[in-house]
């Protein structure tokens, strides 16, 4: 089993720190406050889950498009049509009430690890992609679950 590249797992892992200043600005209105000082509304609680999430989602949709490159004729095809999937539901799907929006985020992020698979087990993913994928997953759904149950 070929390990995740210590690069790729810390600046994924680095990547993670949005959605859990989301969720602890989100479930402490003392650092929410304290944070507010220094920062706008933007940066703070669910809006910035929402935000962050949307870019995140959308940004993946890039990663497998260019595992879609990998691969060859009719599988290819399949895999471009795929890989749109993330983003375009970041864009119709993450709107509207917060709580609502943070159900289609994590449902979209959820639907991802499926994608994510296809690629994996079609080859064009690496051999380690699933394990950081899943580890990834787990924590934004997690952090994306103050919105939804908050």
């Amino acid at each position: 089993m070929e390990p995740i590249p210590r690069s790729a797992l810390l600046l994924g892992l680095a990547g993670l720190f949005p959605f859990a200043w989301g969720a602890a600005t989100a479930l402490s209105p003392a650092l929410a406050t304290w944070a507010g000082a220094w920062v706008g509304p933007l940066f703070l609680g669910t809006y910035v889950s929402l935000t962050y999430g949307t870019v995140i989602l959308s940004f993946m949709s890039g990663v497998l498009w260019g595992f879609a490159t990998k691969a060859e004729g009719q599988e290819a095809t399949i895999g471009y049509c795929l890989s749109v999937i993330p983003a375009l539901w970041a864009f119709f799907m993450v709107n509207g009430d917060p709580a609502d929006a943070a159900v289609n985020l994590a449902t979209g992020f959820a639907a991802l690890v499926l994608l994510d698979w296809h690629f994996w087990k079609m080859g064009t993913a690496p051999d380690w992609w699933m394990r950081l994928r899943l580890l990834l997953t787990a924590f934004v759904l997690l952090c994306l679950s103050v919105p939804i149950f908050g």
